[in-house]
Order: C-alpha cells, then structure tokens, then sequence
C-alpha cells in the first residue's frame, strides 16, 4: 500500500507516493536529498532531526510523512537568505563558535528559530529550558545558548519587534 502526500519542503510543493510507514525525517533526507536534517537518536530524544512543520519546531524522526500532507517543512537548508547568505540564527552560532562536530547544529538552529516564534525571551535561563529537547553531546552548551540569544536578539530586530 502507498499513499499520495501533497507538502511543502523549503517553500517548494513537492508529490510522492509514499509507503504510510515512510517517516519524515528520511523522506527529508533520502527522497529530498536534503541531508542537513540529521538523525540521531530515532526516538525523539536527541532533538538532531528538528524541522520545522507549518512554523513550529517538530523532531521529524517519530513523525510520518502522511501526517503533514498539505503542511509546510522548513529544514536547515531553507533558512538561507535568496542571495544564498546564513540566516540571523545561523550567523549567530559562527560568531559564539556554537558547535562542534555539527551534528546537532541544524536541530538546534532550527529549534532557536521556532522560539522566535513562540516568543521565548532572549534571556539564558529561558533558553536553557526551550533548548531542553535538543542534545548536545560536544560542548557545554554555553556557546548555543549565547548564540540564540543572540540571535533571537538579532530575528526580532529585524521584525522590529525588539528583544
């Protein structure tokens, strides 16, 4: 059995028919070919695989792909500005060194990004508490929450909404 899904990925309509058990991660990754979205943990613990599903931070490793029919995904790769620059929580982990190996930089930009959205204060203790489903394995975390700040900062600046 296959099922037709209609969704957006990086604000392109993409169609396939998919097996209903084809998780969105690894539609993301081998049908998409968009391998910035990692996976870490397939369990939804390590928060590597985070995406973006109609705005809001989702773990795409324990989500279906049927179940964002008619949705829009935004992975790390469709942040980038059309003149193809960083987008301001990208540019923020450069400059606090935020990473390590990278693994899990795309989940963690990614889930930096949705807390403009919700409203998460550019404060440490409150980033610390919204970053608390995504894993770090490499560094303290210092860096990272020192770059969304920063760059939470940064994103509503430019929506003029201030800090």
């Amino acid at each position: 059995m296959r099922l037709p899904v209609t969704l957006q990925i990086n604000g392109r309509v993409v169609e396939a028919t998919l097996p209903p058990s084809t998780l969105l991660v690894d539609f993301i990754r081998e049908h998409q070919g968009l391998t910035g979205t990692h996976q870490g943990c397939d369990t939804a613990q390590c928060g590597a695989c985070t995406v973006l599903v109609d705005g809001a931070a989702t773990k795409s490793c324990n989500l279906l792909v049927a179940q964002v029919d008619g949705g829009a995904v935004t992975t790390i790769e469709g942040l980038a500005a059309t003149d193809g620059g960083l987008h301001p929580m990208q540019q923020a982990f450069g400059r606090h060194h935020a990473l390590q190996c990278g693994y899990c930089t795309p989940g963690m930009v990614m889930r930096g990004v949705a807390m403009a959205a919700e409203g998460v204060p550019a404060e440490p203790e409150a980033v610390r508490c919204a970053l608390s489903g995504n894993l770090c394995r490499c560094t303290g975390y210092r860096g990272i929450v020192d770059a969304v700040c920063e760059g939470l900062r940064h994103m509503r600046t430019l929506e003029g909404r201030g800090a």
